[in-house]
């Protein structure tokens, strides 16, 4: 269930991110110039890049389970930077707050659940290897 969930929620990156790549700031029906413009569809293929690894990810979280846990800090460090913008710039449309959901509601409770499905000695943090795996010592 876990994976298919995943998934699920790896359509919403994989779907935004394409058809904001095809269409840029229109995407947002918002006009904008060609500076707007490229970093909007720059981003947009980050976005879609998360979808294809969320989803590579949920094919086998037992050996992925490392990108897996650095996609959702990316994921909830974005969401973060779109708090800052609301609670600096106001209250977005209805479909950046329901990104805002995603980005630090669904996202992190399906990390939350992988560590739980886990279980034992191995949902222990393991910080070392966090940071082996990030190119430390």
């Amino acid at each position: 269930m876990l994976t298919l969930a995943i998934r699920i929620a790896a359509l919403v990156p994989l779907l935004a991110g394409a058809a904001g790549v095809v269409s840029g700031a229109a995407f947002l029906g918002e006009g904008s110039g060609p500076a707007t413009d490229s970093h909007l569809r720059y981003l947009s293929g980050l976005l879609l890049g998360f979808g294809i690894l969320a989803w590579w990810c949920a094919a086998d979280l037992k050996r992925r389970g490392e990108v897996f846990t650095i996609l959702v800090l990316i994921v909830a460090l974005g969401g973060l930077a779109r708090l800052a913008g609301v609670l600096g710039h106001g209250r977005p449309p209805a479909p950046h707050l329901l990104a805002l959901v995603m980005e630090l509601g669904v996202t992190p409770a399906l990390w939350l659940w992988w560590r739980l499905a886990r279980g034992g000695a191995e949902a222990d943090p393991r910080p070392a290897d966090l940071y082996r795996w990030l190119g430390g010592a």
